[in-house]
């Protein structure tokens, strides 16, 4: 499902215009986004959490030359799933 696929559902489960669900699912997506660049949690009960977590720094190899380079340390978004999605799907 790709994003206009999922503003055709959310139109048509919640009665609304397709533009309408678009501003709503950007909205959601910038307050997720917000809320992981200040290092808050989301969570979506039942649905699941957005965190950040820390990965650090390490040495790698390019894989056109062989040659050994060093990747930095980074932020990473991650999602961990909720016990009644794990559920659903399964």
């Amino acid at each position: 499902m790709n994003k206009t696929e999922l503003i055709d559902h959310i139109a048509g489960e919640a009665d609304i215009s397709k533009a309408a669900a678009g501003r709503a699912l950007d909205a959601f997506v910038g307050a997720v986004k917000k809320a992981l660049k200040k290092g808050d949690d989301v969570t979506l009960v039942g649905f699941g959490t957005f965190h950040v977590t820390k990965r650090a720094g390490r040495t790698g190899r390019n894989p056109r030359t062989g040659a050994a380079i060093k990747i930095k340390a980074a932020k990473v978004p991650k999602f961990r799933p909720g016990k009644n999605l794990k559920d659903t799907v399964n």
